[in-house]
């Protein structure tokens, strides 16, 4: 191991020499991959930030081809997606990689909160990692409501107007703030204009941004691992961790079977269901925007849909909308709510094991009441599910200081 790391850490003479006197590229490779210690006994949950990156990297650059053959005016917005799908050589490709990609980003950004919800990463010394984390989510949520509308389609009209009119229920400043968002007293070819601004410059710089900044404050304190164990803490007589490997060559060719895994499954998806049954895609979306026409069932693209169905689950649009606000925010406290004295699921007891199963079930409950029809037993299960998700969060403190834990060992546990 010591002489692999000694090959990849060796410095370069010539070009790269050149390269460093003026830039210093090998210090940095050095800083944040190979010689950047992580837990050896990392498990697969730790491959969703990668894939994370990895569905980023997709979505910058089919989004550039994109761009290239896209109008943003309301009339020609929805002809300029269909001569892209019909007309652009390999257009549609780009066009369903992109689409492809916006719901497996949210896909494994969920599973990689749902990681750090079953480990602990959230807790010291990682709160500033986590609060970076939840305001990338906030940025993609606004990047995909922004790229949401410019397909121009009947959902991407409708479902707009909704979410849009949501902020009127603000006391005092909501209608001001809705004409500030839409640029116009309805939505129209301004509103457009504003939403592909946002969607092409400021959302992608202000994510790339935060992205570099969580991996330099991931980087600092370090990874956790499953058992929540600091693997600084045992150094050998160099001061490296003796629970830990380099990231690269390690980590890196583990993260390489993952990524090819999920590859394979993302062009699965695009090659031969790029609608997911309308969940994806929704089929009234193949429409264009009628502002006559109201749609018979208005609903978000499924990675909004638990939220919508607690928004729906109150019937005065003040509090829906606050209860809405509260259920995309709460997750910030984590760090603070959380009083267990350990970190990682291992060692926690029956409390919290069983609050993050009912948790998960909630979360995807509601997702899939999202979906339908606000009406009768649908709205009362909303209720039931919007209180257990609120009930996760607010007794956190309580019974997570209550729980019986198990005794952490010193060194982490490697299961070869």
């Amino acid at each position: 191991m010591a002489r692999i790391e000694a090959e990849v850490g060796k410095p370069q003479g010539g070009f790269m020499k050149w390269i460093d006197d003026r830039f210093p590229f090998t210090e940095t490779m050095e800083y944040h991959v190979t010689k950047y210690y992580a837990s050896k006994n990392f498990n697969w949950w730790y491959i969703f930030g990668v894939l994370a990156f990895v569905v980023l990297v997709i979505q910058l650059l089919t989004g550039i081809f994109l761009t290239m053959n896209y109008k943003p005016a309301a009339a020609d917005a929805f002809a300029s997606v269909e001569y892209i799908m019909r007309d652009v050589e390999w257009g549609w490709l780009i066009r369903y990689m992109h689409s492809t990609g916006a719901s497996f980003f949210f896909i494994v950004v969920y599973l990689h909160m749902f990681r750090a919800m079953l480990y602990g990463s959230y807790k010291k010394p990682r709160e500033l990692i986590w609060l970076i984390g939840m305001l990338i989510f906030f940025v993609l949520m606004a990047e995909g409501f922004a790229g949401y509308l410019l397909p121009w389609g009947q959902m991407s009209y409708w479902g707009a107007q909704v979410i849009i009119s949501l902020f009127g229920a603000i006391p005092f400043v909501g209608e001001a703030l809705v004409e500030i968002i839409r640029g116009d007293y309805s939505i129209s070819d301004i509103t457009l204009n504003r939403f592909f601004a946002l969607h092409v410059i400021f959302l992608p710089l202000t994510l790339i941004g935060l992205v570099f900044v969580h991996i330099v404050a991931l980087h600092e304190v370090g990874s956790n691992n499953p058992d929540g164990i600091e693997i600084k803490k045992n150094k050998d007589a160099d001061g490296k961790p003796l629970d830990g490997v380099a990231f690269h060559p390690y980590h890196t060719t583990k993260d390489l079977v993952g990524i090819i895994v999920f590859l394979m499954l993302f062009s699965a998806v695009v090659f031969f269901a790029p609608d997911m049954g309308g969940y994806f895609l929704e089929h009234a979306n193949f429409e264009p925007a009628n502002m006559t026409a109201t749609p018979e069932h208005i609903a978000p693209v499924w990675y909004y849909t638990p939220y919508y169905a607690i928004l729906r689950a109150v019937p005065d649009k003040l509090w829906g909308f606050i209860l809405f606000a509260m259920a995309v925010v709460l997750p910030v406290f984590l760090p603070w709510l959380d009083r267990c004295r350990v970190r990682s699921i291992r060692y926690r007891g029956w409390m919290y094991k069983t609050a993050l199963a009912v948790f998960v079930v909630t979360f995807v409950s509601l997702g899939w009441l999202g979906l339908q029809p606000a009406t009768g037993t649908y709205v009362l299960m909303a209720r039931l599910f919007s209180v257990l998700y609120f009930a996760f969060f607010l007794l956190m403190p309580f019974y997570t200081a209550m729980d019986k834990t198990k005794p952490v060992p010193d060194r982490v546990v490697y299961h070869g």
